[in-house]
């Protein structure tokens, strides 16, 4: 696992290495450049016209470092000041010093629109260090004006300094305008507003340098409290803590799922959840459906056993059900519930059934969260064994919120709602989070947009079924899961590109 940090978090570790640990400022910063000076010559001939566009803070410090490392090393750089010189840091004055001594050329950006058209043909390269990770507002005035001018210039590479200007390091908004990377070089961790959506695609490529922060910085900054939320994201490596397969074991020792899934012509939903399960590697799968999808499922999955019901009959005798259904609960070492239900009368009887009837862990998703949603009462039936996988528009029907409200902050949308009810909250989207229910966060960082196609969350049910029945912890099995579902996407797609993936494929994709 790694850490992702807002702005505020930075700070505080910063601040820690400094004064603290006794690291000084401007060490880190002559590495920070360095990291920066060696991505740009990576990405250059040597040719290149650079534009180094600095604001007066440390951000801006770091920039000026940069621009003196290339131009030791030939290049030709300008550095233009975006702000008041006599205003900037400790820091900025003195990279600013050292850089005239060295006769590189520092020019005021002024207000005059003309400044653009005598020196926009002379650019190739622009190093972007005007506001960092510390920017909390919108970026306004002249400064504005001036971050559109310079994103209209045609140029070969743009590369951030720690955080794209104009995004927001907490939550990846954009803050007015910002301006776009091919690379953002960011520092000791990455920030969230790189991974949360739209900032992700503002940042480009992200390479996180090492300048020297010690982890013991880190550690401090988690004991005092820093920030409110701590947010990690999951790696390849960590895909070995999902249990191996010891040799001498049968069909039992993998675990039983129960998926209650699929209405009349929604059967779909029940094959991907089910498929996906025995792909992740349960050794039983049951498909608790409707007698309309018998044949096909049958067809399509001659593996899972099958367990139909009448939905007439369930809307008229809803009673007839409970002790079958409580039987199959617990037969069942994980139970899914939504996938493909539909939203007819019975499908309410049967989900407050099945919420009342299971003791094993429990996957809510799809219908199932939008009959709870509109019965809130069922809510009562949550326990801390339920995994909730809403994506943003259910999100919004069961927390009454606005889809937007919940899109400006999905970390504080999921980690309320996985607080309040004590349980896990996969809130899926193209970063998804997940709140554990200790507080913890996590967002996940695989997948793409080949993923974007119907049963594809379907099959994101099945994975953490598989997972649970197999042994795993609910809230491991959340986050590890949705990184192996999103995995299977990016490795699709490396190989057969991003348009034709199918639900049913991205299933057998999984463990390659």
């Amino acid at each position: 696992m790694r850490a992702l940090l807002t702005g505020q978090q930075m700070k505080e570790i910063d601040q820690i290495t400094i004064e603290k640990i006794g690291i000084p400022s401007m060490v880190l910063m002559e590495r920070a450049a360095m990291a920066v000076a060696e991505e740009v010559k990576k990405r250059s001939k040597g040719d290149e016209r650079i534009w180094c566009v600095c604001g007066c803070g440390n951000n801006g410090a770091d920039g000026i470092a940069v621009a003196r490392i290339l131009s030791q090393a030939s290049y030709s750089v300008t550095v233009m000041i975006l702000g008041e010189r006599l205003k900037g840091t400790k820091e900025f004055q003195q990279q600013a010093a050292i850089a005239e001594k060295l006769g590189i050329r520092l020019m005021d950006v002024g207000d005059s629109p003309e400044f653009f058209q005598v020196f926009s043909k002379g650019c190739d390269v622009v190093i972007d260090a005007m506001f960092g990770v510390g920017l909390s507002r919108a970026v306004e005035g002249r400064y504005r004006t001036f971050l559109e001018q310079l994103s209209a210039i045609s140029r070969k590479l743009t590369v951030a300094v720690d955080i794209p200007s104009g995004i927001s390091s907490e939550g990846g908004q954009v803050l007015g305008t910002a301006l776009r990377a091919d690379v953002t070089v960011t520092f000791g961790w990455e920030k969230l507003g790189t991974v949360l959506y739209p900032g992700r695609t503002y940042a480009g490529e992200v390479v996180i340098a090492d300048i020297g922060f010690p982890k013991a910085a880190l550690s401090l900054a988690e004991e005092m409290g820093a920030g409110e939320v701590w947010t990690f994201a999951c790696e390849r490596e960590d895909v070995k803590r999902i249990p191996s397969r010891p040799p001498y074991s049968n069909k039992g020792t993998f675990g039983r799922v129960l998926i209650a899934a699929g209405s009349k012509n929604m059967g779909g939903a029940a094959y991907f959840s089910a498929l996906a399960a025995y792909r992740t590697g349960a050794g039983l799968v049951k498909v608790l459906t409707v007698e309309e999808n018998r044949a096909a499922l049958q067809t399509l999955l001659p593996e899972a056993v099958l367990a139909v019901y009448d939905p007439e009959r369930m809307a008229r005798e809803p009673v007839y059900y409970r002790e079958w259904l409580e039987q199959e609960c617990g037969w069942a070492d994980v139970v899914v519930l939504g996938p493909g239900l539909g939203r007819e009368t019975y499908v309410e009887y049967l989900v407050e059934m099945l919420l009342t009837a299971a003791c094993s862990p429990m996957i809510i998703d799809a219908d199932a969260l939008n009959i709870i949603a509109a019965n809130p009462h069922m809510t009562k039936y949550f326990t801390e064994n339920i995994v909730i996988t809403p994506h943003l528009g259910e999100m919004a029907r069961l927390t009454g919120e606005t889809i937007g409200e919940i899109r400006r902050n999905l970390i504080l949308a999921a980690r309320e709602y996985a607080l309040r009810f004590g349980i896990t909250c996969v809130l899926k989207d193209a970063a998804t989070v997940i709140a554990l229910r200790d507080g913890r966060v996590f967002i996940n960082v695989s997948g793409n947009s080949a993923m974007a196609k119907g049963g594809t969350g379907d099959v994101l049910t099945g994975v953490l079924a598989g997972l649970i029945a197999q042994g795993m912890e609910e809230g491991e099995s959340a986050v590890l899961g949705t990184f192996l579902h999103g995995a299977a996407g990016d490795t699709y797609g490396e190989e057969k590109g991003e348009y034709g993936l199918l639900a049913r494929e991205l299933a057998d994709w999984i463990w390659r």
